[in-house]
């Protein structure tokens, strides 16, 4: 059991982050404002948000079915979530995470809601093995901790593993490395990482997956460039370029700057590297310049290269489009509850402009990769056909690893879709 003596503090604050998110903020931005102004450690605030947010569903339809007198203030609702999380945890002793939810009902000032509060748990612990089976056998949200709207989506695309794509959606995700060859060959860089007591193994040419995450500051020459955090998913990317010394490569979407990275360490090549966004455009410089590698990088619109684009055609273009995000929902674990039905129409809209805006700017026989991190076929094999079928000279080509273009979130890594599409002349 975890000592507690910050428990109650913890509870306040991941209440209100996670009330915010409930009322359509992203996480993200909540620990953004939790490191500016202090408060309880983040590493409590992770725990108690992320495991909150991955049983969503559940503690929802838990306060729902116990609150008798209709929802409660959407603060102590979100205390309640929390707290019914820590229960469930096992990291804390039940009697524990009532008083200490009791006690950050009053530090969040709801203290009419003390009694409440207290007897809602109470119930919840008397009853917990059958509510929650009624819940699960009832509800599909409370039993896959998925939207409703997204769960049909996954079983339309996927009637026969459906289940598996829910249930990895709510699962930790995998750290993996990508080891910068031009720095370390992998092997030794694995061994050095088994003499710092990390035990990992092979995920792919420059990938290995850790045996459990740690922190950046306890890999074995990160500050240096010998490695990266990448997931195997992503890592794809690079290879399946096709890339060769010399050519001009535009990494479309560019930011954080993995892929553009990736690429750099793989080849020789002009990198023109643009995002939409002036300060993920600077986290890409700073991801480049750890790792000793050169790019033009530019804030600037893919779908307008009037104001950006010099005139003179890429041999390679990778298209890494916006999208739901739907293949990596479980490393945030609020994104699926801020996603609506309708998102990944709207994307595939804003993707479709940016592939027909991307073609004119590719060299004949030249070579454009589409990328998202989405399980959704709307934003995938939808969009990819559609375009093949209005574009003149478009060929889908097979992809070089000879694996399936649709990844799915797995152990190993997350959920990616590739398509490599060629110019004919």
């Amino acid at each position: 059991m975890k000592t507690t003596a910050a428990l109650a503090p913890a509870l306040r604050d991941a209440a209100r982050m996670v009330a915010r998110v409930a009322s359509g903020r992203s996480l993200v931005d909540q620990f953004s404002l939790a490191a500016e102004g202090g408060g309880s450690s983040r590493a409590a605030l992770l725990d108690l948000t992320h495991g909150t947010l991955r049983r969503y569903g559940l503690v929802q339809g838990i306060v729902a079915a116990l609150s008798r007198r209709g929802p409660p203030d959407p603060l102590v609702q979100a205390l309640l979530w929390c707290a019914l999380y820590a229960l469930q945890s096992g990291r804390y002793a039940e009697y524990t995470v009532v008083d200490q939810a009791v006690r950050a009902t009053a530090l969040l000032e709801r203290w009419p809601a003390k009694t409440y509060v207290n007897g809602v748990l109470r119930t919840y612990l008397r009853s917990r093995e059958a509510l929650e089976a009624r819940l699960r056998a009832n509800e599909e949200e409370a039993r896959h901790q998925h939207p409703q709207w997204w769960i049909e989506l996954v079983r339309g695309a996927y009637p026969e593993r459906w289940e598996e794509v829910l249930a990895a959606g709510n699962a930790h995700p995998p750290m993996t490395l990508r080891v910068n060859t031009r720095r370390i060959a992998p092997a030794d860089y694995l061994k050095r990482l088994a003499e710092a007591g990390i035990a990992a193994s092979v995920a792919g040419d420059a990938a290995l997956l850790l045996g459990k995450p740690v922190p950046v500051e306890r890999l074995p020459g990160f500050g240096d460039g010998e490695v990266s955090v990448q997931d195997a998913g992503a890592q794809r990317a690079a290879g399946l370029l096709d890339l060769a010394p010399g050519q001009r490569v535009l990494d479309a979407c560019a930011a954080p700057g993995g892929k553009s990275a990736h690429i750099l360490e793989r080849a020789d090549v002009a990198l023109t590297a643009i995002d939409l966004d002036a300060e993920r455009c600077e986290r890409v410089m700073r991801n480049l310049e750890r790792l000793s590698l050169r790019a033009e990088v530019r804030a600037a619109d893919c779908t307008r290269p009037q104001t950006w684009w010099d005139g003179a055609r890429f041999d390679r273009i990778l298209a890494d489009v916006p999208c739901s995000a739907s293949g990596v929902a479980r490393r945030h674990p609020d994104l699926k509850w801020l996603r609506r039905a309708g998102d990944a129409a709207a994307f595939a809209l804003r993707q479709a402009s940016i592939l027909d805006a991307l073609w004119q700017l590719l060299a004949a026989d030249g070579k454009l990769l589409y990328v998202t991190c989405s399980v959704f076929p709307q934003e995938n094999q939808e969009v990819v056909q559609a375009f093949l079928a209005r574009t003149r000279g478009a060929r889908p080509l097979p992809l070089s690893d000879g694996k399936e273009s649709q990844w799915l979130p797995g152990p190993r890594h997350d959920g990616f879709f590739y398509a490599l599409i060629q110019k004919q002349a």
